[in-house]
């Protein structure tokens, strides 16, 4: 009988062959390169033909590459069970899981599929929106006319919308969550980004959104009403602080000012959340103590100058945090900087134990060297700086 890496790749070649492969993600990289982290692999319809797309995901960089199927089969039968050590295969009928290990047997396990099987994207076709245009509970936001244009005040909006839509796709698939998913939104204000969480999982996941202003509670919840959301998708008033969470996987929390991000992170780190993702802004906690390395305090003399390395040093503790929490942490641009100043999105993945010693070290020095002594996260998280 074929071991368990046989019977997977043959389970990936029958996948590729009848178009029934909806993604393949390679993990627990051993190979030689020290920024790799993961592959992840699609089916694509070019305009010479079906290709497999390879998403090369590193430390700080992302590296795609397309292949026709008699290409990429043996390329990734040299990765699978070699390089990568996890392999988790994700069809129209099942998913397979491979776990190996350097020094004995593999196993596996396969499973019926609970996901229905999305059309192959074709890249030489104009991109659609994540989240369409013409969706009635945009028009009831404000955010489009009656033809399903953006209004003009609301065109930046518009985008930040699509673009975090396609953001949340990319993150949803690098998860092994299934319905049902548990997502709060902390401090959803006027709920455009709830709603599009919402319309983006559907019916297998349920959406709750936090937000301290009653009257903008109300207002989410006659669209969410009106529009054919409930009960998938509900408002809550209430303060980021304030609110218990437990049974969660996903966290999210966008523009929630100073520590206010800090609060919502702890919050998901302790409720187990499998994704969080913040959009942090207003980043004042350090500010006051932010002390210049001798090489820096000529520059920093600049209010403008402080204020954006406070913001480095607030978010770059974060994303560290966050990884010593035990998350794979990416922090990229949001939208262009045209549309908002409040641009950075950190995102943070379940992947790892908490605590490593190492990664805690290099956090107290990265602090020390600014002279900083208090982080909100770091206290919630309960990893003193000094």
């Amino acid at each position: 009988m074929a071991d368990a890496r046989e019977r997977f790749l043959a389970l990936l070649r029958a996948a590729v062959a009848d178009g029934g492969l909806i993604k393949l993600t390679l993990g627990r990289y051993r190979g030689a390169d020290p920024t790799l982290r993961n592959l992840f692999v699609r089916a694509v319809a070019l305009k010479r033909g079906p290709h497999l797309s390879f998403l090369w995901r590193h430390a700080t960089r992302d590296v795609t590459k397309n292949h026709r199927p008699d290409e990429a089969l043996p390329l990734l039968a040299a990765l699978i069970g070699a390089d990568f050590l996890d392999a988790h295969l994700f069809t129209a009928a099942q998913t397979a899981q491979l776990e190996s290990t350097p020094e004995g047997p593999a196993r596996l396990k396969v499973t019926a599929a609970r996901r229905p099987a999305p059309v192959p994207a074709a890249h030489d076709q104009p991109k659609a929106h994540p989240i369409a245009a013409d969706a009635p509970w945009l028009r009831a936001l404000g955010v489009t006319n009656a033809h399903g244009q953006p209004q003009e005040a609301m065109a930046g909006k518009f985008r930040q919308i699509q673009k975090f839509a396609e953001l949340l796709q990319h993150l949803m698939a690098e998860t092994s969550l299934a319905a049902p998913i548990e997502v709060v939104d902390m401090g959803s204000g006027k709920g455009y980004l709830t709603f599009a969480v919402s319309a983006l999982l559907g019916a297998g996941a349920h959406v709750r959104g936090i937000e301290a202003r009653p009257e903008l509670v109300e207002l989410c919840r006659r669209a969410a009403a009106e529009h054919g959301f409930a009960p998938q998708l509900e408002f809550s008033a209430g303060t980021i602080a304030e609110t218990e969470l437990e049974n969660l996987d996903v966290l999210i929390a966008l523009h929630a000012c100073d520590t206010a991000t800090d609060d919502a992170l702890a919050k998901g780190i302790a409720a187990g959340a499998t994704l969080i993702v913040v959009a942090p802004c207003c980043q004042k906690e350090l500010r006051p103590q932010l002390t210049a390395p001798p090489v820096l305090a000529g520059a920093l003399r600049h209010g403008i100058f402080q204020e954006r390395q406070a913001e480095f040093v607030t978010d770059s503790l974060r994303a560290e945090l966050l990884e010593w929490a035990g998350y794979r942490t990416r922090v990229v641009e949001f939208v262009s900087t045209e549309h908002t100043a409040k641009n950075l999105l950190i995102s943070a993945v379940k992947a790892h134990p908490r605590g490593d010693p190492a990664r805690a070290a290099r956090i107290r020095e990265l602090a020390a060297f600014y002279g900083i002594r208090r982080h909100a996260l770091a206290r919630q998280l309960g990893l003193l700086l000094v």
